[in-house]
């Protein structure tokens, strides 16, 4: 059975919307959003070691206790992560939002 290309974006539609819904409720657990050219990334622990062989200098990022943005992967969250790359690295640092009790408390 073959999908039409109209069902096929709408699969991917939903996959991408299933893939936000799941970065929400997820993002509280994280210190670092990190982007590469090819993929975004959560994590708690991130290294980025500048690396120069032959003249070539490259990216070498080391992330631990990770989340990954990819609807294609069966499991996203991952231990560890490697990276090895020739183009620019993102990282910033989440602001970690203070607890709020619910103002209609138990109290």
């Amino acid at each position: 059975m073959c999908m039409s290309a109209e069902d096929l974006e709408k699969y991917e539609t939903e996959m991408e919307l299933s893939l936000y819904r799941e970065y929400k409720d997820v993002v509280g657990q994280f210190t670092y959003v990190v982007e590469t050219e090819r993929r975004f990334y959560l994590a708690n622990s991130v290294d980025l070691v500048p690396r120069n062989t032959d003249g070539e200098i490259y990216f070498e990022l080391r992330m631990s206790d990770a989340w990954v943005w990819d609807m294609y992967r069966p499991a996203r969250f991952v231990k560890q992560v490697r990276v090895l790359t020739f183009k620019d690295v993102n990282i910033e640092e989440l602001e970690k939002q203070d607890l709020k009790l619910p103002e209609n408390g138990p109290f």
